[in-house]
Order: C-alpha cells, then sequence, then structure tokens
C-alpha cells in the first residue's frame, strides 16, 4: 500500500463473514422461499402463531397507553356531552314547569272568571269586569286599585264582587284606574239580611280580628242568630243588589254587661288573594225612573183644571159655598 493513500477496506486479518451483497441475496431469496411455502404449503403457519404468542404482551402493554389516552379522551367527551344534556334537560325542565304553572294559573283564573260570570247572571245589574293591580299602600286600611276608572265608566260607589261574594265597594275613581275599599275595612258598612231567618242588620269591617274579619253589629242578644248563617245584601241601601252573599256568622258573643251581642263573620270574598273582580252599577243609578214626557204635563194640567170648572159651574145654593168660597173651606163649614 502505497504511502499517504487511505484503505477504506479492512485488514484482511479483521475480515470476516460473508460480504453484504452475499447477505442481501441470501436473506432476499430466503424470504421468496418463505413466501412461496406459506402461500403454498401454509408451512409458516406454527412459526407465525408461536411468533404471536409471544409477541402478544409486549404488543398488549404497547397498546395500553394508546388505550389509556383515547379512553380518557372519549371520557372526558362523554362528560362533556353529559353535562350539555344534563344542562339542555333543566333548562327543559324549568320551561316544562314555567308552562304547567301558566297553565294551572290560567286554569284557576278562567275557573274564577266563570264562577264569577255565574254570580254576574244572578243579579239584573250591569257590571263590568276589572283586574286587580296592587294593594294600597296604606296600613291602616284595607283597599285596593283596579284597572278600571272613569275612562270605562266606573262610578263612585259601585258596588265590587268577586266569584264568591261581594268585596267592597269604589271609594276613589280616576281616570284610568278606581280605588276600592274592602268589605273587611273598619270603615266600610253594609246593610246585611239572614237568609235564613231574614232578620236585617248592618255588618262592619271588624279591625280587632286583624283586617280580615267582619262584625254584624246593633243586634239583640236573644236575637235568632246562629253560626254558620249565611249573611246576603238587603237591597235596602240602594247600592248593592239584593241577595248577593256578603259574609258567613263565624262567632256569636253575649255578654251581661251589654244588650247586644258581638257576633264575628268571616267574609264570603277572597279579600286577601283575589285577582279578578266585577263592578256593578249602583243600584240607584240603575234603577233611577226617567224623566216625563212632554205630552204628559198638558194631559195632568187638564185633569187638574176639569175638577174646578165642574165646580164653578155648579150655582151656589142654601148650605153650598159662594163663589168666593173654595170646596175646602166648604168643608170644614
Amino acid at each position: 500500500m502505497p504511502l499517504g493513500t487511505l484503505d477504506r477496506t479492512a485488514p484482511p486479518l479483521f475480515n470476516q463473514g460473508p460480504s453484504a451483497l452475499s447477505r442481501l441475496v441470501f436473506f432476499s431469496a430466503l424470504a421468496l422461499l418463505l413466501m412461496v411455502a406459506d402461500a403454498r404449503f401454509d408451512m409458516v403457519s406454527p412459526v407465525r402463531k408461536a411468533v404471536g404468542a409471544v409477541l402478544y404482551p409486549l404488543q398488549w402493554l404497547a397498546l395500553k397507553p394508546v388505550q389509556g389516552v383515547v379512553a380518557a379522551g372519549r371520557y372526558f367527551e362523554d362528560l362533556q356531552g353529559a353535562q350539555r344534556g344534563e344542562a339542555e334537560a333543566r333548562r327543559a325542565m324549568v320551561l316544562q314547569a314555567e308552562r304547567a304553572s301558566q297553565a294551572d294559573a290560567l286554569a284557576a283564573d278562567n275557573a274564577r272568571l266563570r264562577a264569577l260570570l255565574e254570580l254576574r247572571q244572578n243579579t239584573t245589574v250591569p257590571g263590568r269586569a276589572a283586574e286587580v293591580l296592587y294593594d294600597a299602600a296604606d296600613p291602616y286600611t284595607r283597599k285596593i286599585v283596579i284597572d278600571q276608572g272613569l275612562t270605562q265608566g266606573i262610578q263612585p260607589g259601585s258596588p265590587v264582587i268577586d266569584e264568591q261574594g261581594v268585596l267592597g265597594q269604589v271609594t276613589l275613581v280616576q281616570p284610568f284606574g278606581s280605588e276600592v275599599t274592602l268589605v273587611v275595612d273598619r270603615n266600610l258598612s253594609i246593610p246585611v239580611q239572614n237568609a235564613r231567618t231574614g232578620v236585617r242588620s248592618v255588618a262592619f269591617g271588624d279591625a280587632s280580628a286583624g283586617g280580615a274579619g267582619m262584625e254584624l253589629r246593633f243586634t239583640s242578644a236573644n236575637a235568632d242568630v246562629q253560626e254558620g248563617d249565611l249573611l246576603v245584601t238587603s237591597g235596602v241601601d240602594g247600592v248593592y243588589p239584593a241577595g248577593l252573599p256578603v259574609a258567613r256568622v263565624e262567632r256569636i258573643e253575649k255578654r251581661a254587661d251589654t244588650p247586644f251581642a258581638r257576633i264575628h263573620c268571616v267574609p264570603m270574598a277572597r279579600v286577601g288573594a283575589v285577582r279578578y273582580v266585577m263592578v256593578l252599577a249602583p243600584v240607584g243609578a240603575a234603577a233611577a225612573p226617567a224623566p216625563a214626557s212632554e205630552p204628559a204635563a198638558p194631559e195632568a194640567a187638564s185633569s187638574k183644571k176639569q175638577p174646578e170648572g165642574r165646580a164653578a159651574a155648579r150655582k151656589p145654593g142654601p148650605g153650598r159655598p159662594g163663589e168666593g168660597q173654595s170646596p175646602a173651606a166648604g168643608g170644614r163649614r
């Protein structure tokens, strides 16, 4: 080997085994032989099974991290989907609950309006339905405000009823609303009549009952009043139609220091939870007599003048008054 040159081949002392080309040819021929033998005679199947059995634990261990990552991803996806489904189900449940409550409220309002119309049909006085807006702010009175006023033809003093009975009376009328004093207010009184006995009396709001009851005053201790008697409007005041339920007798107290009994009553109307009411026209305004027509006046005048003409046509005689005397004076003689 000349000096100054680099020989890339190994010295003969370290050259071992066949060359790379020979190994490539050998293994290629072996692979072809094995493929042909496996395809024709299925000779490599036992070897494949043995190798697969030996390598299966290694494959199982190698696939576990991949399967764990895939399972974790699916778990989080399923968890997010379940959370979204739960949120949607909760929203749907809330909507259904709201619709159910609205349906129940509408059904209750419908039943109250039907009962109110049935009570309205029992009276011949015209009326107008109204909705309660809010309770009055005065803590010492029991009043409510409705959405009907002067523009709808509401008159002061008009009776107000609900589906169960008399609720109160209109005490203040504004252009677009009215104030109604409830029957349990201590300043309101209603002439009533016992439906069982027909005895008339006056019912007042009972302030001692916490503003939720009524009291039947000016009733003697020996009067025929029993617990459970129904009190209805008597109609003698010219405001309330007769026969409307007002209250029911709850308790009777008789004291020795007064000749009158203290009778506690429970109002029939729902004074604390009413929403729709009926405003009736006062009985006096509805039944006001019509003015007399003009032709009737001459007829009345002629009927009055006719007896005077006949009396004037009579001649004065003995025992009769003269022309200058009136018939009344003659009667006194």
